[in-house]
């Protein structure tokens, strides 16, 4: 029935498209749109500005990282109504949903709902919480018309932006203020898309280069599905709002202002234990989330060779729910320097501070001692960009230097080289090393999550549970990093982009059996086998991304992405770890993602995107293919109506599964359709 409704509802959108247009022309659309990606061509799309491989402002064909960009105009063809469903679109990274509001995204291995080897940026800011050194994807957000480009780099990025930057950054850059000039109403609703819209205002303050918006977004999305049918209890809903102010009366000077409030709250069915019988229970569990942040930055030219820019922010995170509740506060300083030296030399260097504060509510299955804790993190970093010969070869070398409070002073060092044999092709390749700091859940964590049967306890009477606990003797996890990547054009309507890589871990997390003992705490003696922390694995992951540019008809463009990886993990010879070792099984061997966006006619865009997913055998979730569908048509300057489904191809399919510990019942995710109206004036 969906799929009638959608087939049905495309069908009339093309019909009044042609009837208002008064031609069926599809070669004759209007290539003058500066956004439209139809219309780039593939030299435009390497010139792409970024700036999370280097921090400084580069073209895509210039990096010496492996690099993807999702830019606005990808995000509005896609159909995707959040930040983790654009994700998708990257060669290498895993992105999976395992409830309606919650997400597993990794980058080249590793992934899982407490994935920690993946920074996150939203506008330079770190979106990551120190409780498990993740990301809460149900959180993070904007309005999505207001974001300029996001930029994925897979692979290490820790020289410039330190720990936790192991297997790749996710930098989420907003429009500039002047670029949102003018207001924007945007509403949708649908099966799966219950309801949801955004209001923007922007424009300029007097007759000085200063410029503002403002915006409030909200959305409700409906539960998913349990494999057996009924539905779940992880329904979804947010409000947010946020300002943006550009300040530039000086022309060198450029001083930027801008803060987001969030309130919402999610649904999830979990299995917990408690102390007295029956011992286990499962039940829905309301998860509320609120807060907010404030951004600063400063920016100055110096010259043509040599900036400066000078960042501050604060951020307050409030996550509750049934068994946890952290209430987090972080304030962090960033000041960064580039200037020229003789012999081609450029130099980047800076400093940092930043200061975490949490409070952590528990409860019997998850108990956080101490229950609040203040983290200090100095850094400082310096890198050299040697240009050895103009636009043919460049090495790049330098270092980040920190110091935490768990494992004390980190260097991460790297040295990449670029070279450009030919106008069209880029050789380049990289050898970096990176840490995966602890985070709370490892310290100072007990969580509870599995009743023991009794017959393996010898009482027949008394209960048992199995317990991990955290551990303050656990180290950093190692990367030593190595990649190869090769960009070229072979014709003015074709480019690909091949990166190669090959990682070695140590220091890898194990869960290691302890001593049963008898415990009497809560009232209800029973026992506890205890599961410690501890760094007792190595690894190696290695694999190939590939990405592919083709200009067809220079109304249609065809965009393809291949990743292949292979994990091996290999527990010490003294580990007990039975459980750890099962993470070479839950990324997916083999993805492939293949996009079509063509311009039927003047005002009207077809948009499919097609996806293949391997299985993961440590889960048990079978391999899937997924189908999305966006009909978009503008009948008028400013107003753009669109149809888009989702998951066209089956009802419901599984994505990811839980990980260990974290007993919640994963859900699949079903097929969606849902129509959009967006208005600009």
């Amino acid at each position: 029935m969906l799929l009638r409704l959608f087939f049905i509802g495309m069908a009339a959108l093309m019909f009044l498209s042609v009837g208002v247009s008064g031609r069926a022309d599809s070669y004759n659309r209007d290539m003058q749109a500066e956004n439209d990606l139809t219309a780039l061509s593939l030299e435009d799309l390497m010139a792409i500005e970024i700036t999370s491989v280097a921090k400084k402002p580069q073209k895509v064909s210039d990096a010496a990282a492996a690099i993807f960009v999702i830019t606005q105009e990808d995000i509005r063809r896609s159909g995707v109504t959040s930040i983790p469903e654009a994700l998708r679109m990257v060669p290498g990274l895993q992105v999976a949903r395992i409830y309606s509001n919650t997400w597993a995204i990794s980058s080249r291995g590793f992934n899982g709902r407490i994935a920690n080897k993946l920074l996150v940026l939203i506008d330079g800011r770190s979106a990551y919480t120190p409780l498990f050194s993740g990301v809460f994807w149900e959180v993070q957000d904007t309005l999505l018309e207001d974001i300029d480009r996001i930029e994925v780099i897979r692979g290490p990025g820790a020289t410039l932006w330190g720990a936790n930057a192991v297997n790749g950054v996710i930098n989420i850059i907003t429009k500039k203020a002047k670029d949102t000039r003018g207001s924007l109403v945007t509403a949708g609703f649908g099966t799966e898309e219950k309801g949801f819209g955004g209001v923007r205002y922007g424009g300029k303050l007097g007759e000085t280069g200063d410029y503002y918006r403002v915006y409030a977004k909200y959305f409700n999305r409906d539960e998913a599905v349990f494999a057996s049918g009924p539905d779940a209890a992880d329904d979804w809903n947010a409000f947010r709002g946020g300002f943006r102010m550009d300040l530039s009366r000086q022309p060198d000077d450029l001083l930027t202002l801008q803060g987001d409030i969030y309130d919402g709250d999610s649904g999830l069915t979990m299995t917990d234990v408690i102390p007295v019988s029956p011992y286990s229970a499962i039940f829905d569990s309301d998860i509320d989330f609120i807060g907010g942040n404030l951004n600063a930055r400063w920016q100055h030219t110096i010259s043509s060779t040599s900036d400066l820019t000078l960042q501050l922010y604060y951020d307050r995170a409030e996550y509750q729910t049934a068994i946890i509740g952290q209430d987090i506060d972080t304030a962090d300083i960033d000041f960064q320097h580039r200037f020229g030296l003789p012999g081609n030399h450029e130099i980047m260097w800076g400093l940092g501070y930043r200061f975490i504060h949490d409070d952590i509510s528990s409860s019997f299955s998850t108990v956080v001692d101490p229950a609040s804790r203040d983290y200090d993190l100095l850094n400082a970093f310096v890198q050299d960009e040697i240009t050895l010969f103009p636009d043919l070869l460049r090495v790049t070398v330098g270092s980040k230097f920190e110091y935490n409070d768990s494992t004390g002073f980190e260097f991460q060092p790297s040295a990449r080289l670029w070279w450009k044999p030919h106008e069209r092709q880029t050789v380049w390749a990289a050898i970096s090393r990176a840490v995966r700091t602890p985070c709370r859940a490892e310290e100072d964590v007990r969580i509870t999550r599995q009743v023991l049967p009794s017959n393996t306890l010898g009482s027949a009477s008394t209960m048992g549970f199995l317990t991990m606990v955290g551990s303050r003797e656990f180290e950093s996890e190692d990367l030593l990093a190595s990649e190869l990547g090769y960009r070229f054009e072979t014709t003015k309507s074709v480019s690909v982009d091949m990166t190669a890589f090959y990682n070695i871990y140590d220091n890898l997390l194990t869960l290691e059996p302890g001593t049963l003992y008898l415990e009497t705490a809560d009232g209800s003696p029973h026992f506890v086998l205890p599961i410690i922390v501890a760094n007792k694995m190595d690894g190696k992951t290695y694999g190939m991304e590939l990405t592919l540019d083709w200009h067809p008809l220079h109304w249609w463009r065809v965009q393809g992405a291949y990743t292949w990886l292979q994990m091996q993990l290999h527990p010490d010879e003294d580990s007990g770890d039975t459980f750890s070792e099962k993470a070479e099984d839950e990324s997916p061997h083999h993805q492939v993602s293949l996009r079509s966006l063509m311009n039927l006619t003047k005002n009207l865009e077809l948009d499919v995107w097609a996806r293949y997913v391997d299985e993961l055998s440590g889960q048990g979730v079978d391999r899937y293919v997924t189908l999305d569908c966006r009909l978009g048509w503008e009948p008028v300057r400013n107003l753009e109506l669109s149809i888009v489904g989702q998951n066209l191809l089956d009802s419901q399919h599984s994505e990811f599964n839980e990980e260990l510990f974290v007993n919640s019942l994963s859900t699949e995710i079903e097929r969606g359709v849902y129509g959009r109206i967006t208005m600009r004036f």
